[in-house]
């Protein structure tokens, strides 16, 4: 590593008291694959996770894709995101010392269509390795 900060992706992860299969095979139909199996945990949770294919420079043209595939998504499977307990969006950067500064930033109609699909936004720092 060359100890420079940048920006890896953007995971949407969700949790439920439902099953999140169907809804997970309508997310990955619309060109969001599931990252691992949709999974029901020890605590009766149901977890999926997932990532577009195309990793670009900032987080913003990830996260609306993933919108874009919610925001299609037929009402009888919306029902089950609208149900969902967790809805986030989760970025995440490599971190190291250089440059002194770095930032990027999500456009206010990026923040009001996560805000209108029902999500929350979670940063991730991984430390340099």
């Amino acid at each position: 590593m060359d100890d420079t900060i940048f920006y890896l992706n953007n995971d949407l992860d969700l949790v439920s008291a439902e099953d999140l299969t169907v809804l997970a095979a309508a997310i990955e139909s619309a060109g969001i694959p599931v990252l691992n199996a949709v999974t029901l945990g020890d605590n009766g949770l149901w977890y999926a996770s997932f990532e577009t294919n195309e990793q670009y420079a900032e987080p913003e043209p990830n996260i609306a894709a993933m919108l874009a595939a919610i925001e299609a998504l037929p009402q009888a499977v919306r029902t089950a995101w609208d149900r969902c307990r967790e809805r986030e969006f989760n970025i995440g950067y490599d971190c190291g010392s250089k440059p002194w500064a770095f930032n990027q930033g999500l456009s206010t109609t990026l923040l009001a269509r996560i805000s209108a699909a029902g999500a929350s936004l979670r940063l991730t720092l991984y430390p340099d390795r």
